[in-house]
């Protein structure tokens, strides 16, 4: 295997990773920041959580613009106790957001107020109010992007219906979707336009996707890879053993193991666009710094190898 050396010398850039062009208005550097993380320490989503400091995390959203992170994942269920990523994003950077800030969140899923999970919101009337809290947690008079999250197979024509029926009334720039088929994907396309897909996606994780990764960028859909670093590590994080493949193209770029996952992200196509999560300044930069990651066809093929594999599929 040919391996190049790569050794981030300078300040990172996001605009390292190129850009992608979301609904043909909105262009945002493939490298973004997801703020699932931001409201904890340790494991995401889980009534038990310690919340971050507030100022280190208000100090990480702040740096993440600063190193040209302009496309910000959310939600209102991303919460800790005494901690809101919508409240933190709005406190850190409202009131003067960036022009080109892109703020994407994702409505369907629903926690109760000590953190448990409830039914998902699945009527018109549940949905506006998720958008609606969403826009006041955040401070703003319209959504960039929202994502429908579902859960299971079954039809989404109404609540995908009712989404559109709120940018139609100019509450939400974009509509997208989370963790859905291709059967999804094509059903909401009778209804609205579609900007994006947030599937889960990495090395190893969900391979038989390729297909529909493909098919997204072959209609100029973003394709928005989630735990593409975790894995099975979920919500906990990466904490499962990493592949000899993956360290071994790291050692050849003195990078980490989750920098040259999040390149290998990106070199699945330009509609690729990665949303790494993090509270620690230090990894902020080490994400971004990704985006500049440049693989070797070698090295691409070593990876795709073990992306295909059963050994590394068992991180999934």
């Amino acid at each position: 295997m040919t391996t190049t050396t790569t050794t981030q010398t300078t300040t990172p850039h996001a605009s390292g990773s190129g850009t992608w062009t979301l609904g043909g208005d909105l262009t945002v550097n493939r490298i973004g920041f997801g703020a699932m993380r931001l409201p904890q320490r340790g494991e995401a989503l889980v009534e038990s959580a310690v919340p971050r400091d507030r100022g280190e995390a208000i100090a990480v959203l702040r740096k993440a613009v600063e190193l040209g992170v302009n496309h910000i994942d959310t939600a209102a269920f991303y919460f800790s106790p005494l901690r809101s990523a919508n409240e933190l994003i709005n406190s850190a950077l409202g009131g003067s957001y960036p022009d080109d800030l892109v703020v994407a969140t994702k409505v369907g899923p629903a926690r109760d107020a000590s953190g448990a999970w409830a039914e998902h919101a699945r009527t018109p009337r549940a949905l506006r109010a998720q958008v609606e809290e969403n826009l006041r947690q955040l401070g703003r008079d319209h959504l960039d992007v929202v994502n429908l999250r579902i859960l299971g197979t079954d039809s989404i024509a109404e609540r995908f219906g009712a989404l559109a029926e709120l940018r139609e009334a100019g509450l939400i720039r974009h509509l997208g979707l989370s963790n859905i088929t291709p059967a999804h994907l094509a059903e909401a396309q009778e209804i609205a336009p579609v900007v994006c897909v947030q599937n889960m996606y990495g090395i190893g994780v969900r391979p038989e996707y390729e297909d529909f990764v493909r098919l997204c960028g072959e209609q100029g859909i973003a394709f928005v890879p989630f735990y593409a670093i975790a894995a099975a590590g979920r919500e906990a994080g990466a904490t499962a053993p990493e592949s000899a493949e993956v360290v071994a193209v790291a050692e050849a770029h003195d990078a980490t193991p989750a920098q040259v996952r999040i390149a290998w992200t990106l070199h699945q196509g330009p509609h690729l666009l990665a949303i790494p999560g993090t509270g620690d300044p230090a990894h902020l930069a080490a994400n971004v710094a990704a985006g500049s990651l440049r693989l070797t066809p070698e090295e691409l093929d070593l990876l795709n190898r073990a992306h295909r594999t059963p050994a590394a599929q068992g991180a999934s």
